[in-house]
């Protein structure tokens, strides 16, 4: 039965967890700045009517964060959903009610009373009412009924509207029977009418006569919401009645019962008050109001708001202090009636609650503060998250916020008619955790005697305090109760109780309370101690009368059986009010003094019939009562006297009573009280005589021990009105602001209002007309700018019905001085016209009016154009000036001058005469542009009229003047721009002025043409298609003609890599000028399968034209650049590999990768490309099958695309796993005797491994014996088997073995021993290969007794021992040093006396193959087709062809031609050169001799001189050069050197020496009427042509000159010198000198042919054994001292001399002509003559193969190195020659060019030049396109072990030693192994024995790309310093970016583009004439990669076009700064690079 204990167990929990989690939240949650509840921010208004065929929407939008939700209710809080079709809640929260039928209406829905819910986590608000109504669209009439009138009363006609639409319509007007209408009138209307339309709608007809009763009346009436307008269905007359006698006023429809009515206005609105009574006599209206909360009336005021018209009173402008009730009193002489009328003037409702928003902490007061408008408020009400809290005061006080308390809060104010809402969020502050237990004590049961332990924990922000109850009495401190606690790490309070000893009268109910200021939590169990019953002291207990005592019984002992309450012995409960519980609780419910004061006694029994007894007296208090009283409806006044008693009815003994005034305790003799206490319950209040400080809030307080009661009452004290401050008279100055104030106080408060006499005297006055300066504010008069006419008396009056009032009457007077209301104004008249001027002074009079004009007196009497008149008026006087005709001259300043006794006042008129402007003129062109033209004027005279305008007109010039287009400019301007006119187009322009008054004549038109413009529009139809893999073909069309802007001289086309950020390369493509043809360009040299991004513009002369949008295009699939990578294989078994790459880079792919192919083979067929094998996969990974056993396979992989196969990866190279052997391929068994067997075999064909060894099984024939196996090493054939039974026959098969195990056993053979031996050869037939050059042994073992006789034949010829061949004493034929003749059959025969056996070996040499046969088959200009034939006869296999080849001036290259091809092309050959050309073969023993070198040329010829007319085009100081005129020969041309002087000059000047072919070029500042020499060098791959013309420029007057005389009376090229007269005729110089010359040439010519003939008969260069090729390392007769030291410092010191840093050489041939091309050629003239290079060529001083053989004798060259060479063979003219300095380097790319230095040749030593090597020297000068493959000194063979080559002069081995730095072959990884070879000279002098010690260094092994990254140092870095333009296209430039080590400068881009070379500074700087003689060794080829010649043979030794654009895509070549290097080795680098 402890059911409230559980209860009440349960309830504390679930507090405390409430509690927890509220704490938690706010914790997790604390007050944040940015979250907020809900607000609204478009509150839906009070009432939405509206008509069912326009629906209507209600918005409602509210803020808040988070986001409010929306939800619609209805008024009693339910939701609201949809209705389809009637209602419906959009999605943005609005509530939308659709426009629906009639007979859908619904009330629920469309007569409602909604609002709008908004909400989140922090509250919700609710909207105010929502009133929807619905109008359902129906028909309904109004009418008008007749009214009944008595004559000469005022009658009133209403339009009387149903009630269903009454709301809705509104009487718009009245519309007589004649059609008249009857308006409403307008606010400053009259209403002194006969008619008026009421404010009500009413119409009130005045003082109606017998006429007015034929007229018949409708009204028109509008409804709101639909706006129809209707008249009246019926007409209403006016029944008019005569009256017959006097007749007392009548009310109309009441009779004489009381009649009051109640009115309801809003603010501001006008109000209509009837009083519907006839009388007659006419009654007499009068209007009272009741002053508020009194029976007291006043009459109603009269003025200009309130109106009366006969008894209706009209309030206009309605304001709430009109409310009231008002009473009308009509009167006549026969009686009299009253009407009262309640006025409500309703204002709209707002409210607003301060503060909006407060943080409060826990436990702290809160308030709100309702501040509301409008009238009236019926109600005011709270609300706490949408539910009502029962509050409706003002105020709301929160006395102790707690959790519960945060949210939103509402005040609503309502009336009938509406409501509003305001809203406030209150937020919690702080953080704050009641408390919570955390850990607590349980119930327990126990014997006494120990000490108990009670512990409870808990926690709580601010820390709780816990204290500890027994049976609801606390427990402190003493000798056996202990209580302590402690505060934990974590905040937690720890309390704890300890009892000692503890005894059965300690049991009972344990509780601990913890508590903070923020909240309480408890916890309670029971302590059960066994032992008797036993009942603690109970405390008396009071309590208040009318409350519920709750009491538990406090027992110990445990157990107990029973527990009962008694009172007076008799066991409770006895009454309804007493309840009992098991537990011991007694409950006594509303207690009362007379029946439950008493004494109540506890009783506990247990089992054995132990009880205790405990009593508790309850003492009950009654609290007091006070008796109502107050002071009843009236309402006192002043003097009145007052008495309030108190009496309390009930309350307990002693009570104290006092009285309150307002809050402040009433005391006696203060403030004229007197308070007297009459006995115990009753006090009294008295006041003699009441003032206004008595009026108040009167409370009597009651208070004793049980409470405190109050009660109130309002004491309201009237009190008539005085004087604060009274009024006196005033006077102002006339215009000032006048103030006159007029204060009173009283109760209620006065009313003070100010009204003016009527007239000029006091007595009768009217109320003050509101005006805009004229106000009275809180009582004081304000006249703003006070005038005359303000003047007069005015009265002050206060009333506030209490007595009579108070009034004042003053004088306000007013001084006024004449004053023109306008100072100064502006006239204006047009000339020719008449003109009025007027002044008007105000003021008092007389006043006197002067005119001035100019500040002269004008007089009329002087100009009869001019009068003047007066007028008198009523505030001043009227001044008037007439002028008959206005003249320029009356532009003119009028003064008009008044005074009068006050003072005196001007005013000036400022007279305009205007008329239409002149024209502009001085019309000028300031700037113009290609669509606008700035022009400038002067301003014209504007006629006295602002210029409004000036009107630009222009036209096109063949347009006439009515096509203009107009620009509008502001008048104030004489600058103006004409715009958007067209480039390059003429115009016609003028102007015109324009004033108010018209327009001026044009003035005169100017001619201009706009200036040309870069074009506007975009190339159109642009297409980008491939045309192949590097090229794609671009097509376009024009802009429109209109967006031309002039004429269109090309296109810019510019392209780049897609997707990149680098700019465009961009083509010049000229204009075509036929119409609509389309311009095409073809892009070349692009990258593989690459994605390029093109754009087009066009150009005129003035710019180029926006860009097109880009199109993208890839070009054609390419076949992949770089091979698959990281390829690796692994052998699987013994036949199958598996092999595994990764793709090749993307970039490289050059397409989509389609498959990859393996090609494969076994190592040693490899060679043979029809024995290799190819496997096709898409994956990165194969598994090759069906190989050969224990077989090294070399593999290939390569990926394939669309556009072909790509590049093969390196060979690697992998063994399949070995098997087991097959069987030995024969086995034969000879006897050896009687007791022995000679076995032998052949190895097994396939041995799958390395054989391990034989195992030899013997076994006799026909026993049951056991086999005998006998194990043979691997290298031995033969195996005797002995001990053997002599007759019996032996079987023997013999295996072979490998690691793998053993094989297949041989065929078995059969044997006997005998003491027969007959002869037998145990060798078997066999085949043998041997190597060229190596020894050959061939067995032959025998057996036989006697022992046989061993003999040997050779290709069937008996053998005889010689030196290289041998019998060998078991019978082997051994061959010293096999050669080709070696090869063939070898027969071994064994003979004795039982018989004769033999065999035959067949002998295989293997040697390189015997030179093939090179002819030549085609020739084209870029290409020669050879035909390769092998040796005839020759038995060594050939697996292939090297083909080698070199241009005349050039470096070997060489190609590999499959054995297969018969025929092969060489291309990418130089146009019109010749070449060598000749092949070896190869196989796998090496490269064997080489063929006859084929001597050839490719096609194409130097360029051919055109005709001089259609070459040259002279004017006078000019001359045209038409290159075009030239033609190629077959070569295209690259470039002109262009150089011309005057005739009589000996000195070439240079013009140009990079002109480009397609050009036209003009030789400018040339003097007129002179002769001039041009000579042109025309260049191409074919050569260079000189021609020299001679020209005169014309007269200046453009004439021609006589030809100049050569002696001979005919112009001639060449000047003749002239000579004394006594000289003879022939002896002149120009014939003498070439005449010796030729002698000279002639007989040198016969020397050199005798010497080499000679010389060839002494050692043919070609004599001997062929199987060698010509090198190009020569025999040097310097012997081994003269090899230079070239780390020596002073090494050119020593050498002689070099040349100077800057020896200026002319650049072409001629007479006076001196470069190292002259010194080379000898008269063959120039290859090429300017600083430009040929691209393709790898080097200018190419290696010859058959050196030449000098001329006997010395011929020394002098001056500067101009030595002549004189050599017997044609064509080898580019030998070095003695003393020529030039650049050496060393033998290969592997040498350090940084440490190459200048060599010189030295003079012919023993009569004759020495062999030099044709390259040695040929180093490159800066600029040139780095050192590309120099392949003499140590040539690249195509094998590794390429067999000795003999050298051609000596006859002798010139045996290939590896080069000193090569010892270790790792140094050298990049190299190929070929190249590890170098020549030792067979005379013992080795000029190159290796790269010499210089080059020790194994870091010089650099890859190819890198080892020409530095320059050459040395003296040569000046020269070069003024030339701005280097073409730098090698693949190793010099200087690349990829060396550090000169600061990786790189060069400039390219020009934007076709930049024409000649404007580069390497074309026209004015040092580009001189040339150093250290720049003859460059190659003078052409500057660029012009289009049609062609590439390098070796394309990857120099950029290319497509290169170069490459690097320009990758940003590698940017702009590089020529530096000057120092002495350290660091060069210099080349500036510039060519166009692309």
């Amino acid at each position: 039965m402890n059911m409230p204990n559980e209860r009440l167990k349960w309830l504390m929990l679930y507090a405390a967890v409430a509690l927890i989690a509220c704490g938690q939240t706010l914790a997790a949650n604390p007050p944040d700045a940015d979250q907020k509840g809900p607000v609204f921010l478009k509150e839906p208004t009070n009432r939405i009517d509206f008509s069912n065929s326009t629906g209507a929407e209600i918005e409602c939008k509210s803020s808040g964060n988070p986001m409010p939700e929306i939800i619609w209710i209805r008024s009693d809080g339910t939701a609201v959903g949809d209705v389809p079709g009637l209602r419906q809640i959009s999605s943005d929260g609005k509530l939308v009610f659709p426009p629906f039928r009639a007979e859908d209406y619904r009330q629920e829905v469309h007569a409602q009373v909604y609002a709008c819910l908004a909400r989140n986590q922090f509250g919700s608000i609710i909207s105010r009412d929502v009133n929807v109504r619905a109008v359902v669209h129906q028909f309904y009439q109004t009418r008008v009924i007749d009214e009944f009138v008595l004559r000469g009363n005022s009658a009133t006609l209403k339009c009387l509207v149903p009630s269903f639409v009454a709301d809705f319509i509104d009487v718009e007007g009245w519309i007589d029977e004649e059609g008249v209408e009857i308006q409403r009138p307008l606010p400053d209307d009259s209403i002194d009418g006969k008619y008026l339309v009421l404010p009500s709608g009413e119409l009130h007809i005045r003082e109606v006569g017998p006429e007015d009763g034929y007229k018949s009346y409708q009204c028109r009436t509008k409804h709101r919401l639909t706006g129809e307008t209707r008249l009246s269905a019926t007409k209403g007359r006016l029944v008019i009645t005569e009256p017959v006698g006097s007749v007392s006023p009548q009310l109309s429809g009441n009779g004489n019962q009381e009649h009051i009515t109640l009115t309801r206005v809003p603010k501001m609105g006008s109000v209509t008050l009837m009083c519907p009574a006839q009388a007659y006599p006419v009654p007499f209206f009068r209007w009272y109001k009741f002053i508020e909360g009194t029976t007291r009336k006043q009459a109603v005021v009269l003025n200009d708001r309130v109106k009366q018209v006969s008894g209706t009173l009209i309030i206009k402008d309605a304001v709430v202090e009109d409310s009231g009730k008002y009473l009308c009193v009509v009167n006549n002489s026969v009686g009299g009636e009253s009407v009262e009328t309640v006025l409500t003037v309703t204002a709209p409702l707002s409210a607003k609650i301060d503060p909006p928003t407060q943080t409060v902490d826990f436990g702290r007061p809160a308030v709100f503060t309702c501040q509301y408008t409008g009238n009236p408020i019926k109600t005011v009400s709270w609300m706490k998250d949408g539910k009502a809290i029962g509050h409706s005061e003002p105020v709301l006080r929160i006395e102790s916020v707690k959790k519960e308390d945060k949210g939103m809060y509402q005040c609503f104010v309502r009336n009938d008619q509406e409501s509003a809402e305001a809203s406030a969020e209150l937020k919690l502050g702080g953080r704050f955790d009641p408390p919570v237990i955390r850990q607590a004590f349980q119930e327990e049961t126990m014997e006494p005697g120990p000490s108990v332990f009670l512990k409870c924990v808990a926690g709580g922000n601010p820390t709780p305090e816990i204290s500890w109850e027994l049976d609801g009495k606390k427990i402190a401190n003493n000798d056996r109760y202990q209580v302590g606690q402690y505060v934990t790490v974590n905040g937690d309070v720890v309390s704890y109780l300890n009892i000692t000893s503890v005894h059965a009268n300690d049991g009972g109910l344990y509780k601990c309370i913890a508590k903070s200021k923020v909240g309480v939590a408890e916890h309670s169990a029971k302590l059960n101690v066994y032992g008797l019953p036993y009942i603690r002291q109970m405390e008396k207990k009071a309590i208040v009368a009318g409350e519920t005592l709750i009491v538990t019984c406090p027992v110990a002992g445990y157990p107990i059986d029973s527990i009962v309450w008694e009172r007076d012995n008799r066991a409770l409960p006895i009454n309804r009010k007493q309840k009992v519980f098991p537990n011991g609780t007694l409950i006594i419910e509303n207690v009362e003094r007379n029946s439950d004061q008493a004494t109540y006694t506890c009783v506990a029994k247990n089992q054995e019939g132990y009880s205790a007894r405990g009593s508790l007296e309850v003492q009950v208090m009654v609290p007091p009562h006070v008796l109502p009283f107050n002071f009843g409806s009236e309402i006192f006044n002043m003097g009145d006297a007052l008495s309030i008693t108190c009496v309390v009815l009930k309350g307990d003994l002693p009570l104290q009573i006092h009285f309150t005034l307002n809050g402040e305790p009433v005391e006696t003799g203060v403030n004229g009280f007197t308070v007297m206490q009459l006995n115990k319950r009753t006090s009294y209040l008295n006041v003699d005589a009441l003032e206004a400080k008595h009026r108040g809030s009167y409370s009597c307080v009651a208070q004793n021990q049980a409470g405190r009661a109050i009660y109130s009452a309002d004491l309201q004290v009237n009190v008539p009105p005085r004087w604060i401050l009274e009024p006196t008279d005033k006077a102002f100055a006339q215009g000032s602001d006048a103030k006159v104030e007029c204060k009173a106080d009283g109760f209620p408060k006065p009313q003070v209002t100010w009204k003016k006499a009527v007239g000029d005297t006091p007595g009768e006055y009217k109320d003050l007309k509101k005006s805009d300066n004229i106000r009275v504010e809180e009582g004081t008069l304000h006249v703003d700018n006070i005038q005359k006419t303000n003047e007069g008396y005015y009265l002050c009056e206060a009333i506030n019905g209490i007595g009579s009032g108070l009034s004042a009457v003053i004088m306000i007077s007013v001084q006024a001085p004449p004053e023109f209301t306008e100072k100064l104004r502006n006239q204006t008249a047009r000339r020719g016209e008449p003109a009025v001027l007027q002044c008007e002074a105000k003021g008092e009079k007389p006043i006197g009016i002067l005119w001035n004009m100019n500040n002269m007196r004008l007089d009329p009497k002087n100009d009869n154009r001019y009068t003047i008149r007066e007028e008198i008026l009523s505030t001043g006087v009227m001044s008037s000036l007439s002028i008959k005709r206005t003249e320029r001259s009356d532009s003119a300043l009028f003064t008009c001058v008044a005074t009068n006794a006050f003072g005196s006042d001007d005013a000036s008129i400022n007279m305009i005469v205007q008329e239409v402007p002149e024209m502009p003129y001085a019309l000028k062109v300031l700037d113009k542009s290609g669509r606008s033209v700035q022009l400038s004027w002067a301003q014209p005279y504007d006629g006295n009229s602002p210029l409004d305008r000036y009107i630009i007109e222009f036209k096109r010039s063949r347009a006439s003047w009515t096509e203009i287009d107009r620009v509008i400019v502001p008048g104030h301007t004489t600058e103006a721009q004409v715009q958007k006119l067209s480039p390059a187009t003429t115009y016609n322009i003028r102007i015109v002025a324009e004033n108010a008054i018209g327009t001026s004549q044009s003035s005169e038109a100017v001619t201009i043409i706009t200036a040309e413009e870069a074009p506007s529009g975009k190339p159109q139809n642009i297409k980008v298609e491939p045309v192949n893999q590097t090229t794609m073909r671009v097509t376009w069309k024009p802009p429109p003609r209109t967006e031309w802007n002039g004429e269109i001289l090309g296109y810019y086309v510019g392209y780049k890599l897609s997707n990149t950020n680098s700019s465009y390369v961009f083509e010049t493509i000229n204009f075509i000028t036929e119409e609509g043809k389309e311009h095409n360009l073809e892009l070349q040299n692009l990258r593989v399968y690459t994605q390029y991004s093109v754009v087009i513009q066009a150009f005129n002369k003035i710019g180029a034209g926006p860009l097109s949008e880009e199109e993208k295009q890839f070009t054609a699939e390419g076949t992949p650049s770089q091979p698959p990578s990281d390829t690796a294989c692994t052998t699987l078994t013994s036949q199958t590999i598996r092999v595994g790459w990764v793709s090749p880079p993307l970039e490289s792919a050059n397409g989509v990768i389609k498959t990859y192919k393996v090609v494969y083979a076994p190592s040693d067929e490899w060679y043979d490309e029809t024995k290799r094998h190819y496997k096709k996969t898409a994956s990165s990974d194969t598994v090759l099958h069906g190989l050969k056993k224990y077989t090294n396979y070399t593999m290939q992989v390569l990926a394939t695309t669309a556009g072909g196969d790509g590049v093969r990866s390196v060979p690697i190279h992998c063994q399949t796993e070995p098997d087991v052997p097959e069987a030995p391929t024969d086995v034969k068994a000879l006897v050896m005797g009687n007791a022995a067997i000679l076995v032998s075999w052949r190895p097994p064909a396939q041995p799958n491994g390395i054989i391990t060894q034989y195992t030899v099984y013997s076994k006799a024939e026909g026993a049951e014996t056991e086999t005998k196996t006998q194990k043979v090493p691997h290298y031995q054939m033969s195996f005797e088997a002995t001990e053997l039974e002599k007759n019996k026959p032996y079987e023997f098969w013999v295996t072979a073995s490998t690691t793998i195990g053993e094989g297949q056993q041989s065929k078995s053979i059969v044997a006997m021993p005998s003491d027969q031996v007959p002869a037998k050869i145990a060798s078997f037939d066999d085949t043998f290969t041997a190597t060229f050059k190596e020894d050959a042994k061939m067995p032959c073992l025998a057996v036989g007794a006697p022992q046989p006789e061993i003999t040997w034949k050779i290709k069937g010829v008996e053998f005889s021992a010689n030196d290289r061949m041998r019998l060998l004493p078991d019978g082997s034929l051994l061959i010293k040093s096999v050669n080709r003749q070696d090869a063939g059959d070898y027969s071994c025969h064994a003979e004795n006396s039982i018989a004769k056996d033999s065999i035959t070996h067949k002998l295989i040499v293997l040697a390189p193959p015997q030179s093939p046969h090179v002819t030549l088959s085609a020739t084209t200009t870029d290409a020669l087709t050879v035909k390769l034939k092998p040796h005839e006869g020759d038995t060594a296999p050939l697996h292939g062809y090297t083909l080698h080849y070199k241009p005349e001036f050039g470096e070997w290259e060489t190609s590999e031609v499959s054995v297969d091809s018969q025929k092969h092309n060489i291309e990418s050959l130089l146009c019109g050169s010749r070449y060598q050309v000749y092949a070896t073969g190869f196989n796998n023993i090496g490269a064997g001799e080489a063929s006859d070198i084929l001597n050839t040329r490719t096609k194409g010829q130097k360029p051919k001189l055109p005709e001089k007319p259609r070459f040259i085009e002279v004017s006078s100081n000019s001359v045209s050069l038409h290159f075009k005129a030239w033609k190629d020969g077959g070569c295209p041309m690259s470039h002109f050197v262009v150089e011309s002087k005057k005739r009589d000059q000996i000195e070439w000047n240079q013009i140009s020496n990079n002109v480009k072919p397609d050009n036209n070029y003009v030789v400018l500042d040339l003097e007129p009427a002179t002769w001039y020499n041009l000579r042109i060098t025309a260049h191409n791959s074919a050569g260079f042509t000189v021609a020299e013309y001679d020209f005169a420029t014309l007269t200046v007057t453009g004439g021609t000159i006589a030809p100049l005389d050569d002696g001979t009376g005919q112009g001639n090229v060449h000047t003749r010198i002239r000579l004394p007269a006594w000289m003879p005729e022939w002896l002149d110089l120009n014939f003498m000198v070439p005449l010796i010359a030729t002698v000279v040439v002639v007989a040198v010519g016969i020397c050199v042919v005798c010497v080499a003939l000679s010389r060839r008969r002494a050692d043919d260069m070609r004599g001997g054994q062929k199987d060698v090729y010509y090198d190009v390392v020569y025999n040097q007769t310097m012997g081994p001292g003269a090899t230079l030291d070239k780390r020596r410092p002073d090494l050119r010191d020593e050498l002689g001399y070099i040349a100077p840093p800057n020896r200026k050489l002319p650049p072409v041939p001629g007479s006076n002509y001196n470069t190292c091309d002259r010194i080379k050629r000898g008269r063959g003239g120039l290859r090429s003559n300017h600083s430009t290079w040929d691209p393709r060529r790898p080097n200018l001083y190419e290696e010859l193969k058959a050196p030449p053989v000098p001329m006997h004798g010395n011929h020394y060259g002098h001056a500067h190195g101009t030595a002549e060479c004189h050599y017997r063979h044609p064509g080898m003219e580019d030998e070095i020659c003695p003393y020529a300095t030039f650049h050496l380097l060393g033998f290969r790319e592997e040498m350090d060019p940084t440490k190459a230095m200048n060599f010189q040749t030295f003079p012919h030593q023993n009569g004759h030049a020495g062999p030099v090597p044709g390259h040695a020297g040929t180093m490159l000068p800066p600029g040139h396109p780095g050192h590309v493959h120099s392949r003499s000194g140590s040539q690249s063979m195509p094998r590794a072990n390429r067999y000795q080559r003999k050298n051609s002069q000596g006859g002798q081995s010139s045996i290939y030693t590896p080069a000193p730095e090569y010892d270790d072959p790792a140094n050298c990884a990049e190299e190929d192994q070929y190249r590890r070879y170098t020549r030792v000279n067979s005379q013992g002098g080795s000029l190159y024995s290796g790269p010499g010690p210089e080059y020790d260094d194994p870091a010089n092994c650099a890859p190819e790309e890198d080892q020409y990254g530095s320059q050459y140092g040395g003296p040569y870095g000046q020269p070069y310093d003024h030339y701005g333009s280097r073409g730098s296209m090698g693949r190793r430039s010099i200087g690349s970016a990829r060396n550090p080590g000169n600061g990786s400068p790189e060069p400039p881009p390219p020009p934007p583009r076709n930049h024409d070379m000649s404007n580069s500074s390497f074309n026209d700087s004015k040092e580009s004439n001189e040339i150093s003689e250290a720049e003859c060794d460059r190659d003078h080829g052409p500057r660029g990669n012009y289009g049609a010649v062609k590439r390098s043979p070796q394309p990857k030794d120099q950029r290319t076009t497509e290169e170069m654009r490459k690097l320009i895509e990758r940003n590698e070549t940017g702009p590089k700064q020529l530096q000057l290097q120092q002495a350290n080795g660091a060069g210099f680098t080349a500036y510039d690079t060519m166009a692309v």
